[in-house]
């Protein structure tokens, strides 16, 4: 199907005409909420500042791993057999569009669009203009525009947690699935050890006013910190200490301290600059929301939905729901 037979079909997924030029459109490009303006200038900073690494095709591939992880599909062909019944797909926080790309490429049949409030989604159109079936929207995922039961797929991978309103976020995501069996990917980041959240509450607040250049040079000394205490190669027993929600267990050194107590990401195998990244990425956006799980689980059953596949690990909760 050409671009223009998408770009129709686009035209009539979305309650308003957009103003499309190629792949790209802007439905709303500032937040009135100003938490919300910050989390989306940081956005635009990070991808704008990570676009040009070399080290982005070695995220891109562990992200897409983890995606079939997070979501309950066996592999990527499970993943494409379950596009093929898809005929609009939605990318809500789409970044610099890799996944969106992914799955544009995966179900070439599909209209398939990616939403961003940040610079993120021109860079993203820019990448992957050669996609008939792809086009970027600046946009608040909270409020898309998109008519109600138009989409059969809704992913919000690792983003919800920024936006203002996580719960109308969600509901936004319910109302553009209603219909039978569309269904939405959600990733939700879960509470840490008291100590962990305590501290992060107040840096997140702290940075908010912290330039930039600041932040980074933080992120870069989190990082190396992450790497030297991983290159002690130390394990330790802890106990547990309920009222801290530290758990008992085997940890190594570094992954101790990350889930308890400090992040300070670091990963050899993705690279310092992917490193840097996410720790910029987790204490520079106001917007950061973590859940428990019964937290998750009150905000799908509001909605009217429930899981067809349910993951948690120390990070997350993620999970694909269905309206019942």
């Amino acid at each position: 199907m050409s671009r223009a037979r998408f770009a129709d079909k686009l035209e009539r997924v979305f309650e308003a005409k957009l103003a499309v030029e190629g792949n790209f459109a802007v439905a709303e490009a500032t937040s009135a909420d100003s938490s919300q303006q910050q989390t989306n200038d940081v956005f635009s900073e990070k991808w704008g500042r990570y676009e040009g690494s070399d080290e982005k095709e070695r995220l891109y591939e562990f992200q897409r791993d983890w995606y079939l992880k997070l979501y309950g599909f066996a592999s990527e062909e499970a993943l494409r057999e379950y596009l093929a019944g898809c005929d609009v797909i939605f990318d809500a926080g789409c970044g610099l569009g890799y996944k969106a790309a992914w799955f544009a490429r995966l179900a070439p049949h599909a209209l398939v669009v990616g939403m961003d409030y940040s610079d993120a989604a021109l860079q993203a159109a820019r990448s992957y203009s050669s996609l008939a079936n792809l086009f970027f929207v600046r946009g608040d995922i909270a409020r898309t525009g998109l008519r109600e039961g138009s989409v059969d797929y809704a992913s919000c991978d690792q983003v919800i947690m920024h936006t203002e309103s996580p719960e109308r976020t969600f509901g936004e995501l319910a109302r553009i699935t209603r219909r039978a069996g569309a269904q939405v990917a959600c990733y939700f980041y879960a509470k840490k050890a008291l100590p962990r959240e305590l501290l992060d509450d107040y840096f997140r607040t702290r940075c908010s006013s912290v330039p930039t250049e600041a932040l980074w040079q933080m992120s870069e000394q989190l990082a190396e910190l992450g790497r030297r205490l991983s290159a002690l190669n130390v394990t330790l027993d802890a106990p547990a200490v309920p009222l801290l929600g530290i758990k008992e267990g085997r940890y190594d050194l570094q992954r101790f301290v990350y889930w308890n107590f400090l992040k300070c990401f670091w990963n050899e195998d993705l690279g310092r600059e992917t490193s840097v990244v996410v720790n910029f990425d987790w204490y520079s956006p106001s917007c950061a929301r973590r859940f428990s799980e019964a937290e998750v689980r009150d905000l799908v059953r509001a909605n009217s939905m429930t899981d067809t596949f349910f993951h948690s690990e120390e990070a997350c909760y993620s999970g694909r729901f269905v309206h019942v």
